[in-house]
């Protein structure tokens, strides 16, 4: 046998010494994946809505306040910051002539009483003398029209004075909610025209957070949803709720903080209840998550 044949026939039985092998490999493969179970398949990971808000109140937890006269500011009766219950006079304008005016009307008032009570005992004796025929009919009608005259004469003073009361009243501003002084737009001694405000009153204990969740997310947010809230300064991290939803996107009113995020995008103003309480400060802006 040649070289060349001898060479041919090594080749041949390395070849079919490969081919063996690498089927037995497969079948040992198969056989083996068939005893292992079955790998689940990976989870879609759920990514949260992230957001921007601020810490604000209730809708009848803040009310800015004004007289609903105009006038002279004669006594501003609180400064910022300061606790106030409801009913609390906190300014009054200067009413000095509508004042005066009421004492008048009420002292017209006084007057007339005694006259009424006058004129009532003389129609009652012209009525009694008209019944024995000792008085004529026209007596008796003079005295009954002159107490009705009366009647109706105390009661236009008394229409005057509770005019001139409410306007008075006017004067005073009053807390309509216990709360605190945030905001003194006048000082003292200033001239305010009517509905003019002097004060921001808030129940600083009773705060939401109104988030800025952009449009596109508005379908990934519900009722009830967990909420995760940050602040830049502070380590921990405070719970809340979505309690409302809006039925409109209305356009920003915040700038955002990331450079990357578009201004000119509107938004789903969405409020967040929180679940425990928070350091904060009103207004202060947060970072939400919501889950």
């Amino acid at each position: 046998m040649s070289i060349i044949e001898t060479l041919r026939a090594r080749a041949s039985v390395l070849v079919f010494v490969g081919v063996a092998l690498g089927v037995a490999s497969y079948e040992w493969h198969q056989a083996k994946s068939a005893t292992l179970p079955a790998r689940a398949a990976p989870k879609a990971k759920t990514s949260a809505v992230l957001a921007e808000g601020r810490l604000v109140a209730y809708p009848d937890a803040e009310v800015t306040l004004g007289a609903e006269t105009g006038g002279k500011l004669v006594k501003l009766l609180v400064h910022e910051r300061d606790r106030v219950e409801r009913g609390d006079v906190l300014a009054e304008v200067d009413v000095v002539e509508q004042r005066a005016a009421l004492n008048e009307a009420w002292a017209r008032v006084k007057e007339a009483d005694p006259d009424i009570a006058y004129l009532e005992q003389e129609r009652s004796r012209s009525e009694q003398l008209f019944a024995q025929n000792a008085v004529a009919r026209a007596a008796y009608d003079k005295s009954s029209h002159d107490a009705e005259s009366a009647t109706r004469h105390r009661a236009a003073l008394l229409a005057t004075s509770a005019r001139l009361k409410a306007q008075v009243d006017k004067a005073t501003v009053r807390a309509p909610i216990a709360g605190t002084v945030t905001t003194r737009f006048v000082e003292a001694g200033a001239y305010v025209s009517p509905g003019a405000p002097i004060v921001t009153l808030v129940d600083l204990t009773r705060l939401r957070v109104q988030a800025e969740i952009g449009e596109f997310d508005a379908a990934r947010v519900a009722l009830g949803a967990k909420v995760t809230l940050r602040a830049e300064g502070y380590a921990p991290t405070w719970r809340g709720s979505v309690e409302e939803i809006p039925d409109e996107v209305v356009a920003r009113q915040m700038k955002p903080l990331d450079p990357s995020r578009p201004v000119d995008t509107r938004v789903l103003l969405v409020k967040i209840r929180l679940d425990e309480p928070v350091p904060l400060r009103l207004g202060q802006r947060v970072e939400v998550e919501i889950r």
